[in-house]
């Protein structure tokens, strides 16, 4: 149980993909260390001059079920406070990372999920992939940033309210999801995507990823602090604790099947 990762491959050309597999059963829902840990992994991989791109992956039936709620439940606030520290040391390791970052979703993909796929460089999923914000019914608020890199304005702004879910399929026909493949082939499909960016110059990869992030017209680092903020204003208020409490008897909204319950 935790975040592992593999040293990079050793092809005839030299070229390197690391894979980082999180690994949290039973639905991948990250304790505050476990965030802190994904950030240590991906940045650890990144710097990694044999590493050329960082394929980012999650064992079990779903990616990312985003924070452990029942912590926070049983913690309280310092339990806050570092769920909210990790989660944006996490998603910003991954947009961070020196070298490109591939993400393979299967199964469920929420909360703190949408803010590391929104901050990958590419995504590929399995058919069974949903990805959503179930934020409103947790008591939380944030990811819509990188939501926002997902789906067009007002479809992040409804599925926001809503706490519903998209599908992989709808995703890809928005342009933010890479490829769509059946649940089995996705290890192989993802790897392919990362082998064929690994096969670039290192150097002039790192020089691209540095490049691209410049001309970004947000700064996603910044702006999802500023939505944090807002999830502390609710916990303060005691509205967080008042939702928070009702989570697991909440109606699921998704209109999808496999929505985790812890």
């Amino acid at each position: 149980m935790g975040v592992s990762t593999s040293s990079p491959e050793k092809t005839a050309t030299g070229k390197g993909v690391a894979v980082v597999t999180v690994d949290f059963p039973p639905v991948n829902a990250l304790p505050v260390h476990g965030w802190f840990e994904l950030a240590d992994a991906v940045r650890a991989a990144g710097r990694d001059p044999e590493t050329r791109c960082v394929l980012l992956a999650a064992a079990g039936r779903g990616f990312n079920a985003g924070v452990d709620i029942k912590e926070i439940q049983a913690r309280g606030q310092s339990a806050l406070i570092g769920a909210n520290r990790g989660c944006a040391e996490a998603f910003a390791a991954v947009y961070e990372c020196e070298v490109p970052v591939v993400a393979a979703v299967q199964g469920f993909c929420l909360g703190g999920g949408i803010g590391l796929v929104g901050n990958a460089d590419a995504i590929v999923a399995s058919e069974d992939a949903t990805f959503g914000l179930p934020e409103l019914d947790r008591g939380a608020l944030g990811a819509a940033t990188h939501l926002a890199r997902l789906v067009p304005q007002h479809l992040m702004r409804a599925l926001y309210y809503t706490s519903r879910t998209a599908t992989a399929a709808e995703l890809h026909a928005h342009g933010s999801v890479w490829r769509v493949v059946p649940r089995e082939e996705l290890p192989g499909a993802a790897m392919e995507l990362a082998r064929e960016i690994a096969a670039k110059d290192g150097q002039l990869l790192r020089l691209a990823k540095a490049a691209i992030n410049g001309i970004d017209p947000v700064d996603v680092r910044r702006s999802y602090r500023f939505e944090q903020g807002f999830t502390f204003e609710a916990n303060l208020s005691g509205l967080a604790d008042r939702v928070r409490d009702t989570f697991g008897n909440v109606r699921d909204t998704s209109g999808k099947e496999g929505a985790p319950r812890e």
